[in-house]
């Protein structure tokens, strides 16, 4: 149908683009290919096929024909085709003319637009001053290519060809081929703006506000997310099920970019300043602002634990005492606020055992169990927790 030696042209003129761009691929499932009739001195209007996500840049091919090309393929059909009651040398005569017009007599100016409203106007008035790309040399073949670099052809996802046929009196057959060349990574759909929407996200959460220069933790959560997902994925997730992917792969990106150490070390110094201040409900929200990040260790529990005793939470100091003597079961300040823990709680005899069983150790090294268990009594009894047990648990163990 095309003549084969331009296509070999054209084919070549592509692998020539194409060399270098080893990121993408040019989409042929989802090329244009068209033939439509001009009539003499109309315009008309091809609309390519939605180009895809990550479209970069196009190839298209414009080829003209007359309406008898179809039967131009070889001489002989040419001849067998034309009404010639003389013979053979009016039949040939014919199929030069046709074999002339098919190697480029007939000629048309066209453009290209970026919307289809600018491609209707064009097609009623045939001014060409809004498109985005034109020729108005009458030309009967032409390939370019448009690249969303240097053309606002591409800030749209189809493209509108106007084609105007300057013949006064024959029909021609335009044929228009276009080809979008797909970046690997663009197909994905994070266009700047949906990357800056991630970032945007991110720097709102709790984790990243602590961390003094968020910028590349940020940017790793945006890098694991853009890997894992494409961009109509993501968006297809429930509210709930983004936070959690935010969570999960902040927890990995804080330990990646070297946030975890200076970050963890700086919570627990206000953790310490504000258990002085006696502010335990402060002490307990950064207590498990570490734990949740999966940064606590035995004595970070120790002190949470600690923190619920001093609010009268006995369960959840338990909780948190017994997952901190998971981490360590030698921890003897954990072992006393458990035994604390179960007192308070009314059950006297689990404590009980516990309080003696250590009373012979130091839980520091400047301080004896005998000692601390007093201490901490008397700070129970400030913070408005009084038992009558405390004195029985004193006279058991200075016997």
């Amino acid at each position: 149908m095309v003549n084969k030696h331009f296509t070999l042209i054209i084919l070549f003129f592509i692998s020539i683009v194409s060399f270098g761009q080893q990121s993408g691929y040019w989409d042929k499932e989802r090329s244009t290919i068209r033939q439509e009739v001009v009539k003499a001195r109309n315009r008309i209007i091809i609309a390519s096929e939605e180009l895809p996500t990550g479209t970069t840049e196009v190839v298209f091919r414009i080829t003209l024909l007359d309406e008898n090309q179809q039967m131009a393929n070889s001489l002989v059909s040419v001849l067998k085709a034309i009404p010639d009651p003389t013979g053979i040398s009016q039949g040939s005569a014919g199929a030069v003319l046709l074999l002339s017009k098919i190697s480029g007599e007939d000629k048309c100016k066209y453009a290209v637009f970026s919307s289809e409203s600018l491609a209707t106007t064009y097609k009623e008035n045939g001014l060409t001053d809004k498109s985005c790309y034109t020729q108005n040399t009458p030309i009967n073949k032409d390939a370019k290519r448009l690249s969303a670099n240097s053309s606002v052809c591409l800030k749209s996802n189809k493209l509108w060809f106007g084609f105007e046929n300057k013949n006064w009196i024959m029909n021609q057959k335009i044929i228009l081929e276009v080809v979008p060349w797909v970046d690997t990574k663009l197909s994905r759909g994070w266009t700047v703006d949906n990357r800056k929407s991630i970032l945007n996200l991110c720097k709102t959460t709790d984790l990243a506000k602590k961390i003094p220069n968020s910028d590349d933790y940020c940017v790793c959560i945006l890098e694991k997310i853009q890997k894992e997902y494409r961009f109509q994925e993501y968006q297809s997730l429930l509210a709930i099920e983004k936070t959690k992917i935010i969570k999960d792969f902040g927890a990995l990106c804080y330990k990646e970019t070297g946030n975890l150490s200076s970050v963890s070390e700086s919570l627990r110094n206000q953790i310490a300043t504000l258990f002085q201040q006696e502010q335990y409900g402060l002490v307990i929200e950064k207590s498990l602002a570490l734990i949740n990040a999966g940064q606590a260790t035995a004595l970070d529990f120790n002190t949470i634990g600690n923190s619920y005793l001093l609010t009268k939470q006995y369960g959840k100091a338990t909780k948190y005492l017994k997952e901190g003597e998971k981490l360590d079961d030698t921890e003897l300040l954990i072992k006393l606020n458990l035994a604390h823990a179960y007192l308070l709680n009314d059950n006297y005899s689990k404590a009980k055992s516990i309080y003696k069983k250590y009373q012979s150790q130091n839980v520091t090294d400047s301080i004896n169990w005998v000692e601390k268990i007093k201490l901490d009594f008397q700070a129970f009894q400030k913070a408005g927790i009084k038992s009558d047990d405390f004195d029985r648990i004193l006279k058991i163990i200075n016997r």
